[in-house]
């Protein structure tokens, strides 16, 4: 007659001792207790399926209480009981949980912010608050959460329609390429399969182009620079006014140059060197000074020369001036936002120089454009430098002529040599 097993208590788990090697203790049905060497208490399942002995794992005593064991192994007798196997259900269900645990690491957002990580390498302060702001606004609170596996075009869509619909097409349409540019992170990093942000492509209304407000015409620029010079605020700002038309930059690179980038002794003439990092196309840019340019900045260094910037800001000198300085100063001076902006100096000398028979591909390496052609942009960066030195000193001529308000004469083909 077989010996009847005695279940298991809580006292005889406790009291057992380790021993040399592994001993068990039975409580019945299969289940057991292994006790090992180290003093470890494991419970264990021994069970048979399809003719064949098997074990099953349920975990460590007391992190698997005696009753939770016992609960443990009945569902499991109730499995073989129905022809299914627990121990290869076990290893479908821990395949499964790893999969989703998997998923909550890779969220949208989790993997947005390690794509804006990289990015910030390359992009600027200001480019790369104003994406993780777009991100945290709109995209985050809505799909953040969802791991990107999950996320489908036609869960993303409503998001942007619902920020086209409030008029702010321009917005939608960056969040929807941010979108792609993240998908394809998360591919390329083997977290993602699939580029759901591509799948939007065609979904937005298209954006209309919106050129920024600039005067092109001669007599009106002339009256413009005119009006500039009545400017009764800030010095430091007048600088700015007075300089930007000159070197035609943008206006955030004008407000965030330094000292250490101008030279005033360079050998082949003045020269503002602007490092790459502060330029929106990421290659270094030299704009050459005129004379005219080079008494402003020569007036500036008395009031600001002592710190980091030319055009500090009014409350610090560790900062530059506000992005919204120069266009503040122009709307006081009642130059019209829809008239002139800031940075439609840049439209405002592209226009007179073509006009003034400059060749297009001088004037666009001086506003620094983006030239597709690796080899041809390092050539225009460096052969080009002579004719635009020659270029920028008769453009602040002829702004020294228009701003006098004499006769502006007709306008003919520059001889370049």
């Amino acid at each position: 007659m077989p010996r009847k097993v005695l279940p298991l208590t809580d006292a005889a788990i406790r009291n057992a001792k380790p021993r040399d090697k592994i001993f068990t203790l039975s409580d019945g049905d299969g289940l057991y207790l292994a006790i090992l060497p180290s003093g470890g208490r494991s419970w264990r399942f021994k069970y048979r399926f399809a003719g064949q002995e098997k074990r099953l794992v349920f975990g460590l005593w007391p992190d698997v209480s005696l009753k939770q064991a016992r609960e443990m192994r009945d569902d499991a007798r109730a499995l073989v009981a129905k022809g299914v196997d627990p121990r290869q259900k076990q290893k479908s269900e821990d395949a499964e949980a790893e999969v989703r645990a998997i998923e909550a690491a890779n969220t949208f957002e989790v993997i947005a912010r390690d794509w804006h990580g990289q990015q910030v390498r390359t992009w600027s302060e200001d480019h790369a608050g104003k994406v993780m702001l777009r991100l945290e606004k709109h995209l985050f609170p809505v799909i953040g959460m969802v791991p990107v596996t999950e996320l489908r075009a036609p869960a993303i869509l409503p998001v942007l329609r619902e920020i086209e619909a409030r008029g702010n097409n321009e917005t939608a349409k960056r969040l929807r390429q941010y979108c792609e540019a993240v998908f394809a992170f998360a591919i390329a990093t083997g977290r993602a399969e699939r580029n759901v942000g591509a799948d939007l492509r065609g979904a937005l209304v298209p954006s209309k182009v919106k050129n920024r407000p600039a005067i092109t015409d001669p007599k009106r620029f002339g009256a413009l620079l005119r009006t500039i010079e009545s400017y009764m605020g800030s010095p430091v700002t007048l600088a700015g006014l007075r300089l930007l038309p000159l070197v035609f930059v943008r206006p955030g690179e004008l407000r965030q140059a330094e000292w250490t980038e101008i030279d005033l002794d360079a050998p082949d003439g003045p020269t503002w060197s602007i490092p790459a990092e502060k330029m929106k196309m990421r290659r270094d840019h030299v704009v050459p000074l005129s004379r005219q340019a080079v008494e402003i900045i020569a007036d500036l260094h008395p009031l600001t020369g002592a710190g980091r910037y030319l055009f500090p800001c009014n409350r610090t000198n560790g900062r530059p001036m506000s992005n919204m300085t120069l266009n503040a100063a122009l709307r006081r001076l009642d130059i019209a936002q829809d008239e002139h902006c800031a940075h439609g100096f840049r439209s405002s000398a592209s226009t007179m120089l073509h006009e003034m028979g400059f060749p297009s591909h001088i004037i666009e390496a001086q506003l620094a454009h983006a030239e597709r052609n690796a080899v041809k942009a390092a050539y225009c960066r460096a052969e080009y430098l002579p004719e635009r030195r020659r270029m920028m000193q008769r453009w602040a001529d002829f702004c020294d002529a228009l701003k006098a308000g004499g006769r502006v004469t007709p306008l003919r083909r520059v001889n370049q040599e």
